[in-house]
C-alpha cells in the first residue's frame, strides 16, 4: 500500500511538468510550488478523509498507553499546520493547542479542515521565488518551500499512524479503499 501511495505522489508531482512538456514553448509558472502544493493536496485530503471515516466512539482509541489516541493524532496534525505554514509564509506563529483542547470528532475534524485551509492559503500565496527565500526552522536555515515539504511529510507520517488505527478497528483506510477492485464472479 505504501509503495502504491508513493508512486501516486510521484505521478502527481510530475504531472504539471509532463502536461507542459507537450508544448515546448510553454514555460511552467512556479513548477516547484505547484508540485509541492499538489503533493500536499493529496496527503491532506487523505488525512481529512481518515478523520471523517473513523467513528466517534473510536476517537479515544489508542493501541498502547504510550501513544496518542486517534483524536489526539487528528489534533496533532492540525496543530502542525499552524506551526509549519506560518514559518513558510512569514505570518506570526499561531499555535492552537487543538490536540489538548478538542476531543469530539466534530470539533477535531472541523479544526483539521480549518488548519488545512490555512496551509492551502499559504500555498496559494507562494511562488517559486518566494519559496526559495531562506527562513530559520529548528535552528537551521532552509527554503520556505522546504518548510512546506516538511509539513507534508509530517502530515503523511501521521496519516500512516491513522491508517494503522483504522485497520485495528477493521476499517479500510481511504487511500486503500479507492484502490480495491470489485470481485468478479
Amino acid at each position: 500500500m505504501h509503495t502504491k501511495l508513493v508512486l501516486l505522489f510521484a505521478a502527481v508531482a510530475t504531472l504539471p511538468g509532463a502536461c507542459l512538456a507537450q508544448t515546448p514553448s510553454a514555460t511552467p509558472g512556479n513548477p516547484i510550488t505547484l508540485s509541492e502544493r499538489g503533493f500536499y493536496g493529496i496527503v491532506s485530503h487523505e488525512v481529512i478523509a481518515a478523520a471523517e471515516k473513523m467513528p466517534e466512539e473510536n476517537y479515544s482509541f489508542r493501541p498502547t498507553p504510550e501513544v496518542r489516541t486517534f483524536g489526539q493524532l487528528v489534533g496533532h496534525v492540525a496543530d502542525g499546520q499552524y506551526e509549519f505554514c506560518p514559518m513558510a509564509s512569514g505570518d506570526p506563529l499561531a499555535p492552537k493547542d487543538i490536540e489538548k483542547t478538542k476531543t469530539s470528532k466534530a470539533d477535531l475534524v472541523a479544526a483539521l479542515k480549518e488548519a488545512v485551509a490555512y496551509c492551502n492559503k499559504t500555498f496559494a500565496g507562494m511562488n517559486d521565488a518566494q519559496g526559495s527565500q531562506m527562513v530559520k526552522m529548528m535552528g537551521f536555515s532552509m527554503a520556505r518551500l522546504t518548510v512546506l515539504s516538511i509539513n507534508t511529510a509530517h502530515t503523511d507520517e501521521h496519516y500512516g499512524n491513522m491508517v494503522t488505527y483504522l485497520r485495528m478497528k477493521g476499517i479500510v483506510p481511504p487511500s486503500s479503499e479507492r484502490q480495491q477492485v470489485p470481485a468478479t464472479k
